[in-house]
């Protein structure tokens, strides 16, 4: 949605009933694509909820929302440690091989 040097434009999402204008300097249709994903969570979260104002709704989801960030940011933090991991025994597997081709 963001990309910091390119030129900004104003693209027009509605999200659970409500018109906004928004400026991104990313492609538009990921912009709009990203309001649907948000008007569909909301409209979800409304329906289980039963007869909450827009504001709950948009705490909920932004709530569900950042559940989502947290555990894909640990999952992140996973594949790096077993990267790294991985990485060190590869280094020691290959030292390990140079050792065993040196003349001695």
């Amino acid at each position: 949605m963001h990309t910091p040097d390119g030129p900004k434009q104003v693209v027009r999402v509605t999200i659970f009933n409500q018109s906004y204008s928004v400026s991104t300097s990313g492609d538009p249709v990921d912009t709009e694509k990203l309001a649907q994903e948000v008007d569909d969570l909301m409209s979800s979260i409304a329906r289980r909820a039963g007869n909450l104002d827009s504001t709950r709704t948009a705490v909920l989801a932004c709530l569900h929302l950042a559940d989502r960030l947290r555990a894909t940011e640990q999952a992140m933090n996973e594949l790096r440690q077993s990267i790294d991991r991985k990485t060190r025994s590869f280094m020691l597997l290959l030292d390990q091989a140079f050792e065993d081709q040196q003349p001695r």
